[in-house]
């Protein structure tokens, strides 16, 4: 090989004899809630984990956080910290803080608390009543060198994944409400790149307890300029931040588990508001689900779309919410009479399938009904108030949507009727109730009590692949699955890691040329 290399002008490159064995970081994120900006809850990128080995799953760690997170935590590989390369997890705690933990260890790396401070629930002067807090998660740049967290004080914050270190300029902390004691931060952030702009997505709600002046609104950020745009679910026509009585209408909240969703094949951001007042001429839209552009804006001071069913007064009168879960985009078949196309439950227990293109059928916002065929009542029952999870089996290509709520989880196929126009056919169920559920490498995680549970996608009433006991309850929590380690925290303040074998898993790695000169 010498000589070779020698006659080759001595400016080659080899393979060194021994191939020395270098680590190699393939620099993967799960940058918000459930993974993409549709937040369908499916990690294709896990290779390790599996049907046949995830049975070995143990406990890598248990840790203590400063406070409890309401929401599962993101990922981000091969960080550069203050304290070195280290694989990241970021999460948002009920109190304000932003918490960076080493992935592989449970080590906090960098803590910062945006807190209350004197915000009391529904009571403008701070005097009396519960503290504020939080059930959103934060979201990663997508230059993986800032992360983004909703705060107490009405701003979300922009910190640096380095260090902690606070963005504080003339748009940032970004104003999310002007009224936090009404106005809660619900759901998670989203991040979205449409075209060249990026944009970060805040949506806000009520308190429970439907109490106070608030209006849910969705404040959108362009992350290259810091610019936003406010998008009011009542009294759209105004088109910034609403204080105390500025709008005559109140309540409609944003509050789902997948707040915001962006479909690159519509271009358009949608989200589903609860009860209030439906009044399209009043620019009022309770119990409905809008469709927006990216930078937040609709049109004419409406949304670009939108879709309220024909039983809106019923879900306003018995307190039955549309928006308490959101849109979940799912893949259809090439020859499907309608090519994109969301899945939208509820309080009512039923499914909904709604054309992107088009929510009622009718070409704008406004009308009622407009679904793709019949409302699909949930096989166990219940309400929706968590997000479902879209998977596309590889071994078919056919594709399923798995909703947990309260009553338990079930499986439902994306079939066709006349071969063309899609429609949901439950395949299965399950008793227990679970939080949001996510899929990875085919392998279908939830959370039932205390308990986090494997099943088989396919066939998810059969014995469980896999269960372990966090010790604690939960609420909003749900698993995160990221560098074959899966991630959940609980309401006794804990987040809790399990890997195979309960060891880290091991790094990729590859054969490094090496260049003689």
């Amino acid at each position: 090989m010498w000589k070779l290399a020698d006659r080759m002008g001595r400016r080659v490159v080899i393979l060194v004899a021994s191939l020395i064995l270098l680590t190699f970081l393939t620099g993967f994120t799960w940058p918000q809630f459930n993974g993409d900006p549709q937040h369908s809850g499916n990690n294709t990128a896990e290779s390790l984990i599996n049907q046949s080995n995830v049975s070995h799953m143990a406990l890598l760690f248990h840790v203590p956080l400063p406070d409890s997170a309401d929401g599962p935590p993101i990922f981000l590989q091969a960080a550069r910290t203050i304290s070195g390369t280290r694989n990241l997890l970021f999460t948002t705690t009920e109190y304000g803080r932003i918490v960076a933990l080493d992935a592989n260890d449970g080590t906090i790396v960098w803590v910062r608390q945006h807190s209350p401070g004197n915000c009391k629930i529904n009571d403008p002067n701070g005097v009396s009543g519960p503290t504020c807090y939080t059930t959103s998660s934060p979201a990663l740049d997508p230059n993986g060198q800032y992360v983004y967290s909703y705060g107490l004080d009405g701003y979300v914050h922009k910190h640096s994944v380095y260090d902690g270190s606070e963005t504080i300029d003339s748009t940032w902390p970004e104003t999310a409400t002007l009224k936090p004691y009404n106005e809660k931060g619900s759901s998670p952030l989203l991040v979205a790149t449409s075209g060249a702009n990026s944009y970060l997505y805040v949506v806000n709600s009520g308190y429970p307890g439907d109490r106070g002046d608030y209006q849910g609104h969705l404040t959108a950020i362009n992350l290259a300029t810091g610019a936003q745009k406010v998008f009011n679910t009542l009294c759209s026509n105004l088109t910034a931040h609403l204080g105390l009585g500025a709008c005559a209408e109140n309540q409609s909240g944003v509050w789902a588990r997948s707040g915001v969703v962006y479909s690159a094949a519509t271009d358009r951001i949608y989200l589903a508001t609860g009860n209030a007042t439906f009044y399209p001429a009043g620019h009022h839209w309770g119990d409905t689900v809008l469709a927006l552009h990216p930078d937040g804006t609709g049109s004419g001071g409406d949304p670009v779309d939108s879709y309220t069913p024909g039983d809106y007064i019923y879900l306003n009168n018995s307190d039955v919410d549309l928006g308490s879960t959101n849109i979940a985009i799912i893949p259809v078949a090439v020859t499907s009479t309608v090519l994109h196309v969301g899945v939208q439950g509820g309080k009512d227990g039923e499914l909904r399938l709604l054309n992107l293109d088009n929510l009622n059928g009718h070409g704008g916002p406004g009308y009622t009904g407009g679904e793709i065929g019949p409302w699909v009542t949930v096989p166990q029952t219940g309400e929706v108030l968590t997000a479902p999870a879209v998977w596309v089996n590889p071994a078919d290509r056919s594709t399923w949507i798995f909703v947990a709520n309260d009553y338990g989880i079930s499986g439902l196929q994306v079939t066709y009727t006349g071969q063309f126009t899609p429609t949901l056919t439950p395949r299965w169920q399950r008793a227990g109730g679970g939080t949001s559920p996510l899929v990875a490498n085919n392998v279908l995680y939830y959370m039932n009590g205390g308990t986090v549970t494997a099943l088989n996608p396919i066939a998810g009433n059969s014995t469980a692949l896999w269960t372990a006991s966090t010790g604690s309850y939960m609420h909003w929590e749900s698993p995160l699955v990221a560098n074959s380690v899966l991630y959940i925290a609980d309401q006794g303040g804990y987040l809790s890691a399990y890997s195979l074998y309960g060891v880290p898993p091991p790094p990729s790695i590859f054969y490094l040329p090496i260049v003689i000169r």
